[in-house]
């Protein structure tokens, strides 16, 4: 796959987003085909992206499979990204197509060598990411349960509490974590 190999030793694909939140630059999957397209065309290969669905237990994620070709051999890289339907902030379709984006470009990453590791996914320690315990009274333990469902799913037991979605641990009694564990 000599190729491949010319266009990963070739390919530039440069940082062109930027967060304000997080102060980082980043690559998104349309920086990547950017950078890709012209190299394609001048070594005369193709480059095709499918994405599929899939379901294991409970978790859905969608598969991005990249399939890159010089008209003789084909190189299959596949990535995964979870999807999650509540996210915050999201309809159900940009839900969906920010995991797909996200899985695209990291099957992308795994076919042309790119390096991500100093982006802040790699790099962020999440110092002011620390979940907060808080400890749920009898009227707030009940506020919870008449919550609209968004807030009850995605949740994960630990010890004696409950890490909800938000990222926090709530603890409670005894009675009211395994009251909680049968509605989910």
């Amino acid at each position: 796959m000599e190729k491949l190999i010319k266009i990963q030793s070739e390919l530039k694909a440069p940082k062109g987003q930027f967060n304000s939140f997080g102060k980082y630059k980043y690559r998104n999957c349309e920086d990547v085909l950017e950078a890709l397209k012209p190299l394609l065309t001048a070594n005369e290969c193709t480059l095709t992206i499918s994405d599929e669905v899939k379901e294991v237990g409970s978790l859905i994620y969608v598969e991005a499979t990249a399939t890159f070709s010089d008209g003789t051999k084909n190189v299959i890289v596949k990535a995964q990204a979870g999807i999650d339907p509540n996210r915050k902030g999201m309809d159900i379709a940009q839900s969906f197509g920010s995991s797909s984006s996200y899985a695209r470009k990291y099957a992308l990453n795994g076919l042309f060598l790119i390096d991500d590791t100093k982006d802040a996914d790699a790099t962020n320690d999440h110092k002011n990411d620390k979940p907060k315990t808080i400890t749920l009274t009898d009227r707030e333990y009940e506020s919870c349960l008449k919550a609209s469902s968004d807030k009850i799913v995605n949740v994960l037991f630990k010890y004696d509490g409950a890490i909800f979605s938000d990222g926090n641990i709530y603890t409670m009694k005894k009675e009211q974590l395994q009251e909680l564990k049968k509605l989910i």
